[in-house]
This record gives C-alpha cells, sequence and structure tokens, in this order.
C-alpha cells in the first residue's frame, strides 16, 4: 500500500515523463495532446483540492468551488472519445453506459447504482452519471471503481474510440492520483442539485499563483505529507490486524467443523465395535448349536441319520458361508478403523501445527502493539515540541510588546523635537501589525493541528483497547483448543483399548475357525461311512424286492386293486376325474393317472412291454443294471 501523497509525488513524476513523450508525439495525434492536457488539469484540480481540503476543513460540501471543479475536470477526462451512439432522438454521447458496467465488475458499487437509479429528480444519462461520481467520493471508493472499469479494456472498447483516455495510460495514472483523495470527507447533498442542467466550464483562475503562494504551499505540502504518511501507516497497520484476525477467525472455524467431524466419526467407530461384539457372540451361539445338532445325529439310526445328515450338511455349508461373510466384512471393518485412527492422527498433527501458528500471529500482534505504543510516545513527544515551541513564540511575543511599549514612551517624550522619525515610526508599527497577523495566523494554524494530533491520540488509544480485547478473546479460543485437544487424545486411548479387544476376538475366532476345521474332518470321514452303509442298504434292498417278486409269482400273480376302491392317484395324489383317467401298473396292480404311469417294460408274466408306474419303473430299471454287472 502507497501513501496518497508519495502515489500524487509519483503520479507528477510520471506525469512529467508522459508529458514529454506527448509532446513528441503531439504534432502527429491531436489525441494525444487532449490526453496531456487533460492529465495535467486533473493534477492540478486533485493537487488544488486535496492541499486546499486539509488547510480549510476537512468536511466538504457541494458548494466547495475546487470540489466542483475537480468534478467538471473528471466529467471531460471521462467524456474524452466517447463513442457517438444513435437513438430515435439524434446523436448521443452517454457517461452513464460505462459506469453503470462497474456493478457487475465490483458487486460492491451494486448500492450506488441502485440510489443513483431511485433518485427522483435525475431524468438524463449525464445527471446519473454525476451523481454516481459524488456518490463515489462519498464512499471514498471512486479510484477502486474506476481501477476496475480500466481493466476491463475489452468492455470499455464498446463505449470508447481508440486513443481515449480510460483506454490509454493516462487513464490509469489518473486513478492512481485519485488515491489522495481517500483522506477528505465529503458531505453532499444529491437530491438538491440540479445535475440535468449544469453547465460543465474548467475555471483556470484558480490555479494561477504567485511566488509567495507557491513557497507557502511547499511548506505546507511537506506538512501535509508528514501527516498523511503518518495516517496512511496506521490505516496500513489496521488493515493487517484486521486481516490477520479474520484469518484467525476462519481457522477456528474450520477447527471447530473438524472436532464435530472427529467426534461424529468416533460415535460411529464405537457402534461399529459393539455391532462386531454381538456378531461374535452370535458366532458362539451358532458354534455350539451346530455341535449340539452334530452330536444329536450320530446317537441317532442310521436310516434317519442319512436324511438329517443331508439337511445338516446343507445347513453347516450355509453356516460356513455366513462365517467366511462375516469374516470378511469384519476384515473390511478392521481396516476401515486403522483408516480412521490414521486420519485421527494426521488431524492431531494439523490441530497442533494450527496452535503453533496462532501462537505465532499473537506473538506478531503483540510486536505490533508494541510499535503501536512507541508511535503513540513519539506523538506524544512531538507534542510536546510543538508546545514548547508555542511557549517561546509567545515569550518572544511578550518581548516584543515590551519593546513597543518603550518606543511608544519615547515617541511621547520626544514628539517635538523628532519630527523626522514620525515617517520611519509609522513604517515600525506597519512592521508590527503584519508580525501580528502572523502570529494569530501562526496560533490559528496550531489550534488546529494539535485539535488533529489529539483526535489521532484518542482514535489510537480506541485500537489499543480493540486489540487488547482481540486479544483476550484469542486467549478464551486458545483454552478452548487445549481442552479439546485433551478430550481428543482421551477418545484415541479409548480406540486403542478397543482395538486390543478386537485383537483378543480375532484370536478366538481363529481359535473356532480351528474348531470348525477338526469338525469338518470328523463329518468327512462319517460320510465315507454312511456311503457304504447306504451301499449295502441298496444291495439289500434289491434282494428284498428280488424275493417279494419271486413269493408273488409262486403265489400266482399281483393283486389287481378295483376301481371303485381308487379315488387318487397313489404318486401324485390328484383326484381321479373324467380328464384324468385310472390305470392300473401290471407290476404292482396299484391305480395310477396317465402321468404316474405312462412307462412301458417287458415282464415276467408277459413278454410285451405292458404300462408300469414311475416307481416300479425304477425298481425294475435298478434291477437290470445291478444284475447285468
Amino acid at each position: 500500500m502507497y501513501s496518497p501523497q508519495s502515489l500524487h509525488r509519483w503520479g507528477i513524476t510520471h506525469t512529467e515523463s508522459m508529458e514529454q513523450l506527448a509532446y513528441s508525439q503531439a504534432l502527429r495525434d491531436p489525441m494525444a495532446m487532449e490526453r496531456a492536457n487533460l492529465l495535467n488539469m486533473a493534477k492540478l484540480s486533485i493537487k488544488g483540492l486535496i492541499e486546499s481540503a486539509l488547510s480549510f476543513g476537512r468536511t466538504l460540501d457541494s458548494d466547495y468551488p475546487p470540489l466542483q471543479q475537480f468534478f467538471v475536470v473528471m466529467e471531460h477526462c471521462l467524456k474524452h472519445g466517447l463513442k457517438v451512439k444513435k437513438s430515435f432522438l439524434g446523436y448521443n454521447k452517454s457517461l452513464w453506459g460505462p459506469l453503470e458496467m462497474v456493478e457487475k465488475l465490483c458487486p460492491e458499487a451494486g448500492e450506488i447504482v441502485a440510489s443513483v437509479r431511485d433518485l427522483p429528480g435525475l431524468k438524463t444519462p449525464l445527471g446519473r452519471a454525476r451523481a454516481w461520481l459524488r456518490l463515489a467520493l462519498m464512499q471514498k471508493k471512486l479510484a477502486d471503481y474506476l481501477r476496475c472499469l480500466i481493466t476491463r479494456k475489452d468492455l470499455l472498447s464498446d463505449f470508447y474510440e481508440s486513443g481515449a483516455v480510460m483506454l490509454e495510460e493516462e487513464g490509469a495514472v489518473i486513478v492512481g492520483l485519485l488515491v489522495g483523495l481517500n483522506v477528505i470527507d465529503a458531505n453532499l447533498c444529491v437530491k438538491g442539485e440540479d445535475l440535468d442542467t449544469q453547465v460543465g466550464v474548467i475555471d483556470f483562475s484558480m490555479y494561477l499563483k504567485n511566488d509567495i503562494d507557491d513557497y507557502r504551499s511547499e511548506e505546507r505540502n511537506g506538512q501535509i505529507a508528514a501527516i498523511l504518511d503518518q495516517k496512511n501507516y496506521v490505516e496500513e497497520l489496521n488493515r493487517q490486524l484486521n486481516s490477520t484476525v479474520h484469518s484467525l477467525q476462519g481457522r477456528v472455524d474450520s477447527l471447530e467443523k473438524s472436532n464435530t467431524k472427529l467426534i461424529e466419526e468416533l460415535a460411529i467407530a464405537k457402534n461399529n465395535i459393539i455391532k462386531l461384539q454381538e456378531e461374535n457372540h452370535q458366532l458362539r451361539n451358532e458354534n455350539a448349536i451346530i455341535l449340539m445338532k452334530a452330536q444329536q445325529h450320530l446317537e441317532a439310526d442310521v436310516g434317519v441319520e442319512l436324511d438329517t445328515y443331508k439337511q445338516s450338511r446343507q445347513g453347516l455349508d450355509e453356516m460356513y458361508n455366513e462365517a467366511r461373510r462375516q469374516l470378511r466384512e469384519e476384515c473390511q471393518l478392521r481396516q476401515d478403523v486403522e483408516n480412521e485412527l490414521v486420519v485421527q492422527v494426521s488431524m492431531k498433527q494439523e490441530m497442533e501445527l494450527a496452535m503453533k501458528l496462532l501462537e505465532k500471529d499473537i506473538h506478531e500482534k503483540q510486536d505490533t502493539l508494541i510499535g503501536l505504543r512507541h508511535q503513540l510516545d513519539e506523538v506524544k513527544a512531538i507534542n510536546v515540541e510543538m508546545y514548547q515551541k508555542m511557549q517561546r513564540s509567545d515569550d518572544s511575543m511578550k518581548q516584543k510588546n515590551d519593546i513597543i511599549a518603550r518606543l511608544e514612551e519615547k515617541t511621547n517624550q520626544i514628539t517635538a523635537t523628532m519630527k523626522q522619525l514620525e515617517q520611519r515610526l509609522q513604517e515600525a508599527e506597519r512592521d508590527q501589525w503584519s508580525a501580528e497577523d502572523e502570529v494569530r495566523k501562526f496560533k490559528q494554524d496550531f489550534a488546529n493541528k494539535a485539535d488533529s494530533l489529539q483526535r489521532q491520540i484518542s482514535q489510537r488509544e480506541k485500537q489499543l483497547v480493540q486489540l487488547e480485547t482481540d486479544l483476550k478473546i484469542e486467549k478464551e479460543w486458545r483454552q478452548t483448543l487445549q481442552n479439546d485437544l485433551e478430550r481428543e487424545r482421551e477418545t484415541i486411548t479409548q480406540l486403542s483399548t478397543e482395538a486390543q479387544q478386537i485383537n483378543g476376538l480375532k484370536k478366538e475366532f481363529h481359535q473356532l475357525q480351528d474348531e470348525n476345521r477338526a469338525l469338518k474332518g470328523i463329518c468327512a470321514e462319517q460320510e465315507q461311512a454312511l456311503q457304504e452303509l447306504g451301499y449295502k442298504l441298496s444291495e439289500s434292498k434289491l434282494k428284498i424286492e428280488d424275493i417279494k417278486e419271486a413269493n408273488k409269482a409262486l403265489q400266482g400273480g399281483q393283486v389287481w386293486l378295483k376301481d371303485r376302491d381308487a379315488t387318487h392317484c397313489k404318486l401324485c395324489e390328484k383326484e381321479f376325474s373324467i380328464s384324468r383317467r385310472k390305470h392300473h401298473c401290471r407290476n404292482c396292480g396299484e391305480i395310477f393317472c396317465n402321468a404316474c404311469s405312462d412307462n412301458e417294460l417287458p415282464l415276467p408274466a408277459s413278454p410285451k412291454p405292458v404300462r408300469v408306474c414311475d416307481t416300479c419303473h425304477a425298481l425294475l430299471l435298478q434291477r437290470c443294471s445291478s444284475s447285468t454287472t
């Protein structure tokens, strides 16, 4: 950040170099000569406005002549190179078009544009543009708004011709000079003025000065420069402190959000651990139930065991698959918990870094406070020096008054004899009057400066009070952050104990897996024994059926069931009807439907293929296959 006086000096030196270039190009380009003239007028008007405002009072009204001339010069600068737009009423040059674009480039200008549109007395675009300039000056953001507008030359090219002030380097210089106007406080009544019909004519008589005024203005410029440098230094310190306070508030908000997220994640992790414990208990109960069922099945008969074994085997397979699936889920949950622990450790490190940064910021603010106190001491020393100078000037005035009294007494005594010295005495009296006038002016200037310095001291004391309150607030935030860190450490220790419990549960689960494997080996051996028993039982059943058939053949054939005794199919148990007819099996003599007795095989009683039910068909085929083997 640069002070307004330094920017003003840079603008003067920069404009001098630009004036030399413009003078060389004036013969070739008349637009360059116009730009140079407008730049010089802007420089003179801004300089005169700042000097007059600081010497006669900073709060300016709309009737102040240098302020009126400043608006006229700015209007000429903004009108330079405007494109002529055709409308229904003829050709028109409007300043309101480019100034209205500032609302899109800088959202802060929306209030000014809205207030200008709502003013009832404005009917022309020129009047709206003049009102916008006055409101921007009162808001102390005229330089910022015009800087945003100058940077977008692609938009300005729609309103200005090539070579206009706003499109060239002179526009940037004028914007740099406008920064110095932030020192001035303006109180302008826009509603009461007739801005539509004002005639903008530049008055050059205000800028014509003699040598004495130049010498006095140089001294005033030196004093004004020192005061402005001090004020801008304090403003820069205030802006830096405000930015640091905003950054600290953002960091504290982010830390609070991260703490709430960590608490939520810890609650979720605890819920997951509780679920895992419940699932482990369920697995243990299911394993105990499986063991009990296996013992009961081993004690049961072999025939019943075959049927129940198949069902239990399916159940075991399903339980084993569920156990494997639960193992995978537990492994995934463990990985998630470990990842959450890693994230929490990283968040803890970030919190420690944030605490260190907060401590550094606090030390920096303490250094700035010490610097501000030194500045206050310096200002107090300056006030003491000025007070001493004032006392010296009063003493000199008293001495001069004594000398004048003595001279008056001598003149009264020697009036008759010293007629020739009357002219010299008159000249001495005139000098005395001029000296008294100068002393009065000096007293007035000194009183104004002392009032301004007292205002600055009061402002700085207020700033010190605000900074001390900010430090107290930051210390309280720091204590809260330390308490949050201690809570997070306790939660981390709890998580570590819970992780150890999970490891113990994993060991128990591995033991259960080993027991499962042993039970599977026992089940496999029992399956082999049951398969051998089944094979032997099937052979014995075939032999029994052969014996039964032989007995039937010896007894004179099978017994045929009567039609009236059968109402349902023996296999599917469906009721007989007109569509579902009755059929006898030629082997067993029972009555079946067509679907259950649509097989044909040759029997010992009849060499031709006859109707046989599904059960007899399967038995006969099995018997044939066993006989062939």
